[in-house]
């Protein structure tokens, strides 16, 4: 595996975790190729960067030539061959196991063997997705939380097959970029998504038992410490996929019923109450 620093980068995800992720690794001055095989998405990724380092500039967090320099270590492609140079491939798609392994089984095949491939997944098996690939030892889980450029931590998970060294050269990695990496063992939800559960299905078992509003348990929360209330903070992540993480956990822990997700979530799901993006989740968005 390398052992040379860490300088070319590929994101292959252009939706929010993604082109959060690519601006991250721009701004620690890291050439970043961002991937998407749907143009209208990738130009929404590129234009989201754009506008989020625009508003640094005017809030004087960072100057209009680091701006500049920043957009111009990004590139975008529809092409996923665009990974073969990167050293660092990092993915953020649909949270669904079968598109990602598809997608390492092609990575595999595409990037430079002395590439490390990881997945942003925030609950998935990283040992599911690395078995798609012929070399299951350069594949470990980097798992960023929304909103990308603003959160510190980082998860860096590692399977069973992961090799030492690209682990630790993953969590010097993250240290270099500005972030705060944790290790953890590939477990179902890890360790921040595993404790949320109880974070997120308590709330919605205190509003389903009439012990309080949705806002009294966000403003209760919030005046404890926390800097948003548990349906504020899945508006913010999107409720289908904190509800696929939820599942995806309850999965993996055999039905225990300390996981067990609320019905409620998955109403919201079906009717397409998804949070911020969709303009409706607990709250209403202009």
């Amino acid at each position: 595996m390398t052992v040379e620093p860490i300088v070319r980068t590929a994101v292959v995800g252009a939706g929010t975790m993604g082109n959060g992720i690519a601006e991250v690794l721009a701004t620690a001055g890291k050439r970043v190729v961002l991937v998407d095989v749907s143009s209208s998405a990738l130009e929404r990724g590129m234009q989201a960067i754009r506008d989020r380092l625009r508003r640094r500039v005017q809030k004087q967090r960072m100057t209009a030539e680091e701006m500049k320099q920043a957009l111009n270590r990004i590139e975008s492609s529809g092409d996923l061959s665009a990974v073969a140079e990167a050293q660092l491939v990092i993915e953020a798609v649909v949270e669904r196991l079968d598109v990602k392994k598809s997608l390492f089984a092609q990575l595999d095949e595409i990037a430079d063997l002395e590439a490390i491939l990881a997945t942003n997944t925030s609950s998935l098996s990283v040992t599911a997705i690395a078995s798609a690939t012929k070399h299951p030892e350069r594949v470990i889980g980097l798992h960023f939380f929304n909103p990308a450029p603003v959160m510190p931590l980082v998860e860096v998970v590692h399977g069973p097959l992961s090799e030492r060294e690209v682990v630790d050269q993953a969590m010097a990695f993250v240290k270099e970029i500005g972030k705060d990496p944790v290790k953890v063992t590939d477990t179902p939800g890890f360790l921040v998504n595993r404790v949320a559960r109880s974070f997120h299905s308590e709330a919605f078992r205190l509003v389903g038992d009439h012990v309080a509003e949705k806002q009294q348990v966000d403003r209760i929360l919030r005046a404890a410490g926390f800097p948003m209330g548990p349906f504020e903070l899945q508006d913010l992540i999107g409720i289908d996929i904190n509800y696929a993480a939820s599942c995806s956990v309850y999965e993996g822990y055999f039905h225990d019923p300390r996981f067990r997700p609320h019905p409620h979530q998955r109403q919201l799901v079906e009717s397409g109450a998804l949070g911020k993006k969709t303009g409706r989740g607990h709250y209403r968005y202009e």
